[in-house]
């Protein structure tokens, strides 16, 4: 039909309904008018074609067949009620008041970043990477952790030393496994030393805020799992890895903590083609573990001593251990050959915490049939040594030494919320201190007035938005939300100048003057 070729073009399609369904509305007194229109059809055909244009009407979404929206959150992303943020929030304090004890300022980097400053960064995981469609002539992508933005930002301001911690969102194009802590949209809370120090003193302490954290937060027994590239470059080396194949191979040692060995080694010799031999080398070295012992011992390896990188990494160990010795955390470290951390910017030291008691693993439940598994969260921290990238950003190749740690906080947040599912306390969502309530009705202007000179004083105070509650009604809303106190007015009270302050726990009551009560409310809200 001659209609069709109109189809493609909206706006035409569009004249074209408006004219046929107005000349259809009315075609029994225009008919003659119709066809001048549309000279060679008869009205039967014109009858037809709008049949078929009101057809097309409802497909394409028109008022009698609108559009159903799919009520979900993207793949690999997920709201938080009030509950889960009052734990986020409790979570994120804890963090920063440890970066902020250990003397850290905060910035704040754009969410995406030129393309070309991440592409090359983090080696095999670069497929990860979210680009974003051209929108003016940049290619962008949305960044992937907080440590290549940070080394940017030193290079383009050329800071060659701070200690910084930065909170932010971050984004991998991975397979979200969202029961275990893992999305597509996170936080991260870095925390980084850049600059010139002698050897070890920043990366001791690195260690020593995940050890901190991880025991405020009381998430069970872990352990900081600690390494050297320059130990694994040297181990490559001396088992006759090809040195173009040291980062690829390192990729492959860091699924240890998710694959058997043998599946390991075969992935390095079937897919990596690496000779069996060296792979068997790999292994024997990789399975063992320590402390400065080990390094000691390593350190008169007949092959280890043949490579100065693999002696220098161990003699960092050695002096490590040290250290933490002095700062008492080596209870929770352990020098572990098989810890590899895959980005590509590492260049000394690396380690990752990991949860070892076996109560942290989470309760996850099938969709399909309901069914519950254990499963473990993996590493809560990682962080390492990267002295290379803020050069790699320079346009002079300078280079400003960098040491840092990343907490896995939404695999921390996944911990922390079956906790507080499985207790019976009940988890505050605000920070109320007293409610204003009345005993009696036609009070709400008293009521303004006093949560007015609350909020001036900065209590944390709120009333109920009827004109006259029941007393009842407001007790119950500070038991069901934990508010502590209510301050409750009746035409008694104002009469003699004070406010009946009640404890909702207790249920004790006590007169208090106006002129005290603020006071009052601070004293007794500094004890709870």
């Amino acid at each position: 039909m001659f209609l069709y070729p109109w189809y493609c073009g909206t706006k035409m399609l569009g004249m074209f309904c408006a004219r046929a369904f107005s000349l259809a509305g009315c075609r029994t007194a225009t008919r003659a008018r119709s066809l001048h229109v549309f000279p060679g059809m008869t009205v039967a055909q014109i009858d037809e074609e709008v049949a078929k244009l009101l057809e097309l009407k409802v497909k394409l979404g028109g008022d009698e067949g609108k559009h159903q929206f799919v009520l979900k959150t993207a793949k690999g992303t997920r709201d938080y009620n009030p509950k889960q943020m009052a734990i986020r929030e409790k979570v994120f304090n804890t963090i920063i008041s440890c970066f902020k004890r250990h003397g850290a300022e905060t910035i704040d980097t754009p969410v995406f970043e030129l393309k070309e400053t991440l592409t090359g960064k983090y080696g095999e995981d670069s497929k990860l990477i979210y680009d974003l469609k051209d929108q003016g002539g940049e290619l962008l992508s949305l960044r992937y952790d907080l440590t290549v933005p940070f080394a940017r930002y030193l290079a383009m301001n050329k800071i060659t030393n701070i200690k910084r911690y930065h909170i932010a969102k971050v984004y991998r194009r991975d397979n979200p496994a969202m029961t275990r802590g893992r999305y597509r949209e996170f936080y991260q809370c870095d925390f980084d030393i850049a600059g010139q120090y002698d050897a070890m003193i920043p990366d001791a302490e690195c260690l020593r805020i995940v050890h901190e954290i991880l025991s405020e937060l009381d998430l069970g027994d872990f352990r900081i799992k600690v390494n050297d590239r320059r130990i694994l470059d040297g181990m490559f080396a001396v088992c006759g890895v090809p040195d173009d194949k040291f980062r690829t191979i390192c990729s492959t040692v860091d699924k240890l903590d998710k694959m058997p060995w043998e599946e390991v080694k075969k992935e390095m010799v079937n897919e990596k083609g690496l000779s069996e031999e060296a792979a068997d080398q790999i292994g024997e070295y990789v399975s063992m573990q320590g402390g400065k012992d080990l390094a000691e011992r390593l350190l008169q390896d007949q092959k280890m001593s043949q490579s100065k990188q693999a002696c220098a990494g161990l003699s960092d160990i050695k002096l490590l251990f040290s250290y933490l010795e002095l700062f008492k955390v080596t209870d929770k470290v352990v020098f572990d050959l098989s810890l590899a951390r895959g980005l590509d910017y590492y260049t000394g030291i690396i380690y990752e915490a990991v949860l070892t008691q076996a109560g942290v693993a989470l309760v996850c439940t099938d969709a399909q049939n309901g069914a519950e598994e254990s499963v473990s969260v993996g590493s809560v921290a990682g962080g390492g040594r990267y002295d290379g990238l803020v050069g790699m950003f320079d346009p002079k190749g300078r280079k400003v030494p960098c040491v840092g740690v990343s907490i896995g906080i939404e695999r921390i947040f996944s911990i922390m919320e079956q906790k507080a599912e499985a207790s019976a306390e009940k988890v505050r969502t605000t920070e109320v201190q007293i409610m204003v309530a009345s005993a009696q009705k036609n009070l709400l202007e008293e009521r303004l007035k006093l949560v007015s000179e609350l909020w001036n004083a900065g209590i944390k105070a709120e009333l109920m938005y009827k004109k006259n509650p029941k007393l009842l009604s407001q007790l119950q809303h500070c038991e069901e939300t934990g508010i502590p106190l209510v301050a409750i007015l009746g035409e008694q009270e104002l009469k003699d100048g004070v406010v009946k302050l009640r404890v909702v726990a207790t249920r004790e009551e006590a007169d208090i003057s106006r002129a005290d009560l603020i006071d009052e409310i601070r004293r007794r809200t500094s004890e709870v």
